[in-house]
């Protein structure tokens, strides 16, 4: 006789009733749901994530026939594309917004258990970036980018110590990198790394007012003006280390005070690069490392776009659109964390293809079911880039 859970059942436990409801009542996503919940719909929608479904017939397709072990997977409600597609069209998806948060906040309260090795501060790192998505307009008529082409943008601020994204904000192409700053609350002593295209003085001194650090690249043809040249470590790949003040009026009014100017070489590439900080404290070396580890936000934009369908969208609508990111990034994060609570070895990616292969699957003991299924094996040799 079997016994335990389905593999599937022991993921979304990580989300109790009593979140989902307040998240539901808040917005009122059950009303007129005649059966088919919220909850119903969250986990198809997680189901087509990690099983990689293409459409809203192929979910309804698979779904019923596992239809003996649906109960058991916390399924209530009668699984038919018309309902789902509804149900996507309709309900508010500051319903799934709002359980990735609480899930994020879950995560960043653990001692993480990959990523922040390779920082070399103590203090929260956070990385700044945004991600296009492309669509086709004639379809998605108000996600404008240019005249011809449609767009979405992904602001995203991704907590380097565990490669969490602490804050998401969607908008349509036109929207700047920058405009996303103007949402963001800055923490006290943190460290937000962000490339040139948040170049923007007044929004910078933001951080500074805010006790916090930042590291951007600078762009070209910047005017300033140098006050105090620091030692350099050559040896270490800092070419220079500045005090400087910006040059014209509107500039220095935006940002009164003194920035600190570091241009640093990479030995392996032989390329230069200059940033801006407001820390004057820390060794230039260790600015440079920082900006370095914004690498790893690229690494999760490029993951979720291999792994995660949020490139092809099962309805047309912005609410559609914006239920089946939020219902991605839910995926993403119960892996995650299912992987620090319980210290699984494995990567994401790892984890990611054994759940899509044994969901319905039973088991009474997750941590050990994953060991069983698979050992890690990495070549001494293999210089792959691992995310998680």
């Amino acid at each position: 006789m079997e016994s335990g859970r389905l593999v599937f059942s022991h993921l979304m436990r990580q989300i109790s009733a009593y979140e989902v409801n307040q998240c539901v009542e808040r917005y009122r996503g059950n009303a007129g749901a005649r059966g088919f919940t919220c909850y119903d719909q969250l986990l198809a929608m997680v189901f087509a994530q990690l099983t990689g479904r293409e459409s809203l017939r192929d979910i309804e397709t698979c779904l019923r026939a596992l239809d003996g072990k649906l109960y058991h997977a916390g399924f209530r409600g009668h699984i038919a594309r018309s309902i789902l597609a509804d149900a996507n069209e309709k309900r508010d998806y500051r319903i799934y917004e709002d359980l990735a948060y609480l899930l994020i906040d879950r995560i960043v309260r653990l001692d993480p258990v990959t990523g922040g090795e390779h920082l070399p501060v103590q203090e929260a790192v956070y990385a700044l970036d945004t991600t296009n998505i492309e669509l086709c307009l004639s379809l998605f008529a108000w996600a404008r980018f240019t005249r011809t082409k449609g767009a979405l943008r992904l602001h995203t601020l991704l907590d380097l110590r565990a490669n969490i994204p602490v804050f998401v904000h969607i908008t349509d192409g036109k929207v700047f990198d920058v405009e996303a700053m103007d949402h963001i609350v800055w923490q006290p002593g943190a460290w937000y790394v962000m490339d040139r295209a948040y170049i923007d003085y007044a929004r910078l001194y933001r951080i500074e007012t805010a006790a916090a650090f930042f590291v951007v690249r600078a762009r070209k043809r910047l005017s300033w003006q140098r006050i105090y040249s620091h030692p350099s470590d050559r040896q270490a790949g800092i070419i220079c280390d500045q005090t400087i003040r910006l040059s014209y009026y509107e500039a220095r009014r935006a940002y009164p005070t003194r920035l600190r100017r570091i241009r640093s070489l990479d030995p392996a590439t032989g390329r230069s690069v200059e940033l801006f900080t407001n820390n004057f404290a820390l060794p230039a070396h260790i600015i440079a490392k920082l900006y370095k580890a914004r690498w790893q936000i690229e690494l999760f934009f490029k993951w979720i776009k291999q792994h995660l369908r949020i490139k092809a969208f099962f309805g047309t609508s912005q609410n559609a659109v914006k239920t089946q990111i939020w219902t991605a990034m839910i995926t993403y994060l119960l892996i995650a964390l299912a992987k620090t609570q319980l210290a699984l070895p494995q990567s994401l990616y790892t984890l990611t293809q054994l759940l899509s292969l044994t969901l319905f699957e039973k088991t009474a003991d997750f941590r050990g079911f994953i060991s069983q299924h698979y050992k890690q094996q990495i070549h001494p040799q293999d210089n792959q880039l691992i995310l998680l």
